[in-house]
């Protein structure tokens, strides 16, 4: 049940020096009445009918069907699950149906919008992906084949290309990062086959994460089915501020938890799908974590925030002198919560631009200049540069862990590559707080309080550095098997 509360009834005060006039009294009616309004239009309640803004928008709003050939024997997705018992039966019932061995057409429904009069369609790369033949249908019945531009399967976005006789009807991309949540949105697609569905609801959370390093998700209760993706979701100045694109659901249909990505991530992306056939994304070049309150408190941060380096690769990074372990707390201008953030910003950033990092390092900003090269694919990631020769190892215990430098014979024993420079745990007291916050033989400690380590003073440098500036706690970049963590001590 849901209660509400009256506001307060405000008492008129009685002028006593002079009895106000008909004009003066029209004039505070007027006044009232235009505060009203403001302050109406201030907070945007359900509008009376959604019926003007889709008569106006969803002409720029179309069908996708896709063909795809499939051999005979194939069962499609989605008719039967994979490994099912029904699997075989659904073949053998293909087989009685006769025919040869040649392939045969298959179907599937989604949803799309046109950006522009002369036929760019944005839809979802899994609507169109594999298909050999892509069509375009309007609301006034009207069908076109389309052309693939070029896909992003990061953020699962395709664009599309029609010829038409004339210009088309669109709509444009809003900007998504100041729609709140509780805003009311307008989804438009073809849910289900069914065609030009519309289904209205209210923003129920902002950048959710599902499964992409990109991801910027908003998360809505208007109704989104199997057949929307690839449509647009709306706000009430019918500005695009995401295309649907999933659902959270146990049996495949809509249980008021839809997904869309944002705009300001799909935008600039269909930008460069247009203008090169692929996206170009900025690279910064290094492997990075986010922040925790323990970490934070070792390094005397008054809170978690900013995404913490693990590896600077060769790249832009490494030529501008960010180095591991240094906290990255703004990017280009804009604050950085987290590794996530960080990701997102960094790859929506133009390739070449000179962008201002500002970084914390042994307790001090420092502005860093990055030069952002264009994001490689993983198998060609530059390998690390090789360090030079340690000096003739010791060994010693520290910290509840019995710690050597790496030799030769410690590299092959405990598979070290030849590249990490750091110390190797031997050995670890199980009753430490080491062990407890699982430290292991065989793991290397490369870096403690935001430094690098590749000696036993260096760490017992650290600690005492450490306990100096009055903190309780030492963080460590600890690598088990090249796989780097991060691990907080306490100073006992």
């Amino acid at each position: 049940m849901l209660h509400f509360r009256r506001l307060p009834q405000v008492q008129a005060k009685t002028l006593t020096k002079a009895k106000p006039t008909y004009h003066v009294q029209v004039g505070f009616i007027a006044l009232a009445l235009v505060l009203l309004q403001a302050i109406s239009a201030a907070a945007r309640g359900a509008p009376e009918s959604f019926a003007d803004l889709v008569e106006d928008i969803s002409p720029a709003v179309v069908n996708i069907t896709t063909t795809t050939k499939v051999a005979k024997g194939v069962t499609p997705r989605g008719i039967v699950p994979e490994g099912s018992p029904f699997e075989d039966f659904f073949k053998e019932f293909q087989d009685r149906q006769g025919g040869n061995n040649a392939p045969r057409p298959t179907s599937a429904l989604g949803s799309g919008f046109v950006i522009s009069e002369d036929g760019y369609v944005v839809t979802n790369n899994h609507v169109i992906e594999g298909a050999d033949e892509i069509m375009v249908e309007f609301n006034d019945g009207k069908e076109l084949k389309a052309s693939i531009v070029g896909t992003d399967k990061n953020i699962d976005i395709a664009l599309l290309k029609v010829v038409a006789d004339g210009p088309l009807a669109h709509v444009s991309f809003g900007d998504s990062d100041i729609a709140r949540v509780g805003d009311w949105v307008m989804a438009i697609g073809n849910p289900l086959g069914q065609g030009f569905s519309v289904s209205a609801g209210i923003i129920s959370a902002r950048n959710r994460e599902l499964s992409g390093a990109y991801d910027d998700y908003i998360q809505t209760d208007a109704a989104i089915n199997r057949g929307n993706s690839g449509g647009p979701l709306f706000n009430m100045d019918g500005s695009v501020i995401g295309v649907n694109t999933a659902i959270l659901s146990p049996n495949g249909g809509s249980i008021g938890i839809g997904f869309s990505m944002s705009a300001n991530v799909v935008a600039p992306v269909v930008d460069q799908l247009k203008q090169f056939g692929e996206v170009r994304r900025g690279w910064l070049g290094v492997n990075i974590g986010s922040m925790t309150d323990d970490m934070a408190t070792s390094l005397g941060m008054d809170q978690a925030q900013g995404a913490i380096v693990l590896d600077v690769f060769d790249g832009p990074a490494k030529d501008a002198g960010i180095q591991e372990m240094d906290v990255i707390l703004s990017f280009n201008g804009q604050d950085v919560a987290d590794s996530g953030e960080l990701v997102r910003l960094v790859g929506k950033a133009a390739v070449g631009s000179n962008v201002k990092t500002i970084v914390l390092r042994d307790g001090k900003r420092k502005s860093v200049d990055v030069v952002l090269g264009q994001r490689p694919d993983p198998d060609q990631m530059a390998a690390r540069d090789t360090m030079e020769t340690q000096p003739e190892p010791s060994s010693t215990a520290l910290l509840g862990m019995d710690l050597s430098e790496i030799t030769d014979a410690l590299r092959g024993d405990m598979g070290i590559g030849d590249d990490v420079v750091g110390l190797v745990v031997v050995g670890v007291d199980q009753k430490s707080v080491a062990y407890d916050k699982g430290i292991r033989d065989g793991d290397v400690i490369t870096d403690a309080g935001q430094k690098k380590v590749e000696n036993i003073q260096d760490l017992q440098d650290r600690v005492q550095e450490t306990q100096e500036a009055g903190r309780e706690s030492l963080l460590l970049l600890v690598r088990r098997e090249g796989q780097p963590m991060f691990v907080v001590l306490p100073l006992e």
